[in-house]
Formats: C-alpha cells, structure tokens, sequence
C-alpha cells in the first residue's frame, strides 16, 4: 500500500482499486481540542451550545439573594427545571429559568418565590405555582410581572430589622402581652364584660374559648368545603379572580393608599366610641344568638328551596309563552267587565240579590218545609198505595197505578174508531135477550114513586158484579198530615167486587 491506494488481486477477478481516507495530524489535534474542551462543558452545562434550552419562563424579583445558574425549579417539591440566567433590572433582579414537560402548563397568573433549600445552607430554589386551569397558557420566553413574585426573607435581614430600639419595643410587646394574660381584671373593667368571663384573666377568658373549637372546626370545615363550590374548577376559579382584584390593586397604589388612609380615619372614629361600640357588642350577643337558630332554619329551608326553584324552571321557561298568550284574552276581558257588559249585569245582580235572598229566605221558612211534607207523603203514602196489587177475579196481576195509567188510555181510545185498545175496553154494547133494570141516578133520594125511577135496557148476559163499591167519598182526617196517615188496603173494604147495581129481570 503506498499513498493510501491498496492493491489486491483475488482468484477469478481482475485487480481493482480502493482509497482509503486517513485524517492528517492537523485534523486529529482539532478533533482533540473540541473534545477536550466542549465534553467538560457539555458535562457541567448538561447543555450543548447553541442550541435551545426548551420552554423558558422569565420572573422579576425585587431581590434576585444568591439564586444561581442551575439553581432547581420545583413544583410542589417536585424539581421541573433550573435556572439558566441571572440578570440585573434595575433594583430587580430577571431570572430565567427552564420547565420541563413534566411541569407545563404554565399559565399566566403563575407566581413564583425564591426559598432557600435548607437553612443557614445558602442554597435557594425557585417554588413555582403554575397559576390557575382557567387561565391562558403563558408562552415560551414569557415573564411573570413581580407583582406575582416573592423572596424569602434572610437571616441578616431578620438581625438587621432587630436594632436596639426595635427589640426593646419587641420586649415591652412582649411584656405587655404577658400582662394582659395574667392580669386579674379591676372591678370596673369586669363591669363591662359578659359574664361567662367576669372575674378571670385574660389567658382564662382564652382558654374557655376552646371548648367551641370543636363546633368552630366543625364550622370552619363545612365553609371550607363550601369554597369548594359546587361545579368543577370554582375554586380556581375563585382564586384566579382573587388574584385578578389584587392585581388591580397593585396597578393602583394611589388609590389604594387612599382607601388605607380613608380606613386609618374611620378605625379612628371607632377608637374615639370605644365605649359605647364595648356596650353595643355586649348587647349584640343575645342577638347573635338568636341569629344562630334563625340562620339554622334557614339552612334547614334553603335545600327544600333550592329544589322548588329547580322545579320552577320548566314553568319560569313557559311564563313568556303564557304572558303572550294571554294577551288576546285580557284584550277580551276588558270589554266584557266594562260597564256595558259585565258591569251591567253585576249591577242587575246587585239590584236582583236583596229580593233573591228574601225569596230565598222565605223558601227555606214556608215553602221547603211543605215542599218536603209532600214528598214524605208521596214517598210514605201514594207510591205505596200505588204499588198494591188488587187480587180479585178482575185482577191484571200488576201494580194498581198501572190500572189508573190504563184506565186513561182507555178513555183517550173512546174517542176513536180503532186504536191499540180497542175502542168498547170494559163497555159492553147495547142489546140482547136479558132484560135488566137499573136506579135512575136523577131519581135517586127523591121518595116519591115516579114512572122514571129506573132505567131499562136489553144486555147479552146479566152483570156479574161492580167494582169499586160506589158508597161515597172515604172520610177526611185534616188534622192529620199526610205522611202519617196509614197506607190503605186496596184489598179490604170498598175495595172488594160488589153485587151489579143492575138486576135481571126477564130473558133467557
């Protein structure tokens, strides 16, 4: 091999040619320079140079501490990146730093603080909250404002704030605050407390205010869970707004000092009453009590409530529909009470009443008591009496208000040729061998004989009998009334056939 062309000869083929590159001396020490210099770069920066970091977020801090380059970006103790950068603004410091996929979304509203890792370490990390779900997606490069930042405060400030004149207020605090605690109370103040904590020092008047902490936890737990809302993502919701009003604050420092300073005046005029606001919360209690069972039932009733509302919105829904469609009939209505039409006739019954109610009151006092003396008569006396059957030789085997009903159809057939009755019903035509004699009813009670005393005719046969008995009218009971009168027997008495009131006198 020579100038890097070797040649080589196989069984069965002609000889070919192959080259072969070999770097030179000048390309083996640059190959060796980079790898001597980037691989412990690369090692240490776990970065290769000029190339993306990935999904970068800026945040502003008032005060950058010691956070370094590759300082951890954790949240909620979990590391999801690091810093890349640190640089100065003014009196604030920028940091950038990387999220990893692991830890994005990262949304506008996050906010950000530097802590320190351990302490006296004098490492820091960032504490990253990604912000709210119902906010934007904050883009790469992006920076969280400082009004959403915040530093850890270290332990050469802490000494710092605490000079002589600030520890010696510190101390009297203290001492103050002991006193208070210890300090039995004068007569006079004791007057005006409540009496569950009269005579007892402070720290005793705080130690009976734990046996409410366990309603207070309890309640205290239930309005927790009612921050909760009631639909998924309320309480971001209610955060995300949160964090929008203080927002709105921070850009308006003026008008916010202003309301401090309005609040300074107004707690100061409550300072000046204190007397009298002391006197007006002692007396509040019994109505805080009494609020609390009032507000009980009302937690009782809101559920119930809430249901009846659920229940309502389906009707709620139809109210525009019905209110159209009652137009129409109020445009209806409006004439019809009007003075000509309904008014009028409510003005005829006005005029109409005072007399209705006399009728009315003289119906109830004279006419419905005879209405129903004769309805007991009918019921007790007539319809039983038409009800009898008359068991004789002439009897139809039914009722005797049917005979009456029967006898009237036949006087309505007399008066006919033909009918369905026959016109001769219970008549026997003139003529025949009998000769019979009959009282002549003008005659009748005279006493003296007359040629025309009876009447004479010829019949086919003699009559077998008469029924009812003409015997004159029954005998009248008027100072009986009708209903109690007894049911007659139709069977007994002038009920019975009796003899004909016509006699043979000659014939076969």
């Amino acid at each position: 091999m020579a100038g890097g062309v070797r040649k080589r000869t196989t069984r069965g083929d002609a000889p070919k040619k192959r080259f072969a590159w070999r770097p030179g001396n000048a390309t083996f020490a640059i190959i060796f320079l980079l790898i001597v210099t980037l691989g412990p770069y690369i090692a240490f920066t776990k970065h290769i140079p000029f190339t993306s970091y990935g999904y970068e977020v800026k945040a502003t801090f008032t005060n950058g501490v010691n956070i370094s380059k590759n300082s951890p970006v954790r949240i909620a103790g979990v590391e999801v990146g690091k810093v890349i950068a640190t640089d100065r603004d003014g009196d604030a410091t920028e940091v950038t730093f990387t999220v990893s996929e692991a830890g994005r979304p990262i949304h506008d509203d996050a906010f950000a603080q530097i802590r320190p890792r351990i302490f006296l370490e004098g490492n820091f990390f960032i504490e990253l909250d990604p912000g709210s779900p119902s906010a934007d997606e904050m883009d790469s490069g992006g920076t969280i404002p400082v009004s959403h930042t915040s530093t850890a405060v270290q332990l050469d400030e802490i000494l710092t704030a605490l000079q002589s004149p600030v520890r010696a207020d510190l101390a009297r605090t203290l001492e103050g605050f002991g006193t208070a605690l210890n300090e039995p109370p004068t007569a006079e103040e004791d007057a005006r407390q409540l009496p569950e904590v009269q005579g007892k020092t402070g720290g005793e008047a705080i130690n009976g205010i734990f046996k409410y902490g366990g309603d207070a936890g309890r309640y205290s737990a239930q309005v927790t869970d009612a921050f909760l809302g009631t639909s998924p993502r309320d309480l971001s919701r209610l955060i995300a707004g949160t964090g929008r009003t203080f927002g709105a604050f921070a850009q308006s420092e003026a008008d916010l000092q202003g309301l401090i300073e309005n609040f300074e005046i107004f707690t100061g005029a409550l300072a000046s009453q204190s007397a009298n606001l002391e006197d007006t919360i002692q007396a509040f209690a019994p109505a805080l009590s009494t609020a609390k069972t009032s507000l009980v039932n009302l937690n009782r009733t809101l559920p119930p409530l809430r249901a009846y509302a659920l229940e309502l919105r389906p009707a709620v829904a139809e109210l525009p529909d019905l209110i159209a469609a009652a137009k129409p009939w109020l445009q209806q209505a409006r004439p019809l009470l009007s003075g000509r039409e309904g008014g009028g006739t409510a003005r005829l019954l006005a005029e109409a009443t005072p007399g209705l109610a006399g009728a009315a009151r003289e119906g109830k006092a004279n006419a419905l008591p005879q209405l129903n003396r004769l309805s007991l008569c009918a019921t007790r006396v007539l319809i039983p009496t038409g009800n009898q059957t008359i068991t004789d030789r002439f009897s139809t085997g039914g009722p005797n208000y049917r005979e009456f009903f029967y006898t009237l159809t036949n006087f309505s057939g007399q008066g006919q040729n033909f009918d369905g009755n026959g016109p001769y019903l219970r008549l026997q035509a003139n003529g025949g061998g009998v000769l019979v004699k009959g009282e002549n009813p003008k005659e009748r009670g005279t006493g003296t004989p007359s040629t025309s005393a009876h009447n004479y005719a010829f019949m086919p046969e003699a009559p077998k009998g008469l029924q009812p008995e003409l015997t004159g009218a029954a005998p009248k009971k008027l100072d009986v009334r009708c209903d109690k009168q007894p049911v007659p027997d139709l069977n007994a008495g002038n009920g019975q056939p009796a003899a004909p009131d016509l006699s043979a006198i000659g014939g076969p």
